[in-house]
């Protein structure tokens, strides 16, 4: 079985969420990316309390894609240092697992 992973990354806008994410699909470095367009966010940045708006996108690949995948996000992205993590998938149906890794066999 193939070590699948999720990739959690927050975005300014939806354009730019669905940018990346149409982007990644079709290098087929994920086989899915789900957009939560509408997320409040409070940080820390430069020493300032921030508040804003932004979107959330998620990713579904393989943990051998992660480095090519990082490169194609953080090269659309637009913030200086935007959040991209990757997180373990411990257990799933076998199905969907497979289908991730099949839909990103070919990158």
């Amino acid at each position: 079985m193939t070590e699948a992973v999720f990739v959690y990354v927050t975005t300014p806008n939806l354009d730019l969420a669905r940018k990346i994410g149409r982007e990644v699909v079709e290098k087929k470095q994920a086989a899915c990316a789900n957009i939560l367009p509408q997320m409040e966010s409070i940080y820390s940045w430069q020493g300032e309390i921030c508040e804003g708006n932004e979107a959330v996108l998620i990713l579904k690949t393989q943990k051998q894609l992660l480095r090519s995948l990082k490169e194609t996000v953080l090269a659309l992205h637009e913030y200086d240092c935007p959040c991209f993590v990757a997180l373990s998938i411990e257990d799933g149906h076998e199905a969907f697992l497979e289908w991730i890794k099949e839909q990103t066999s070919h990158a």
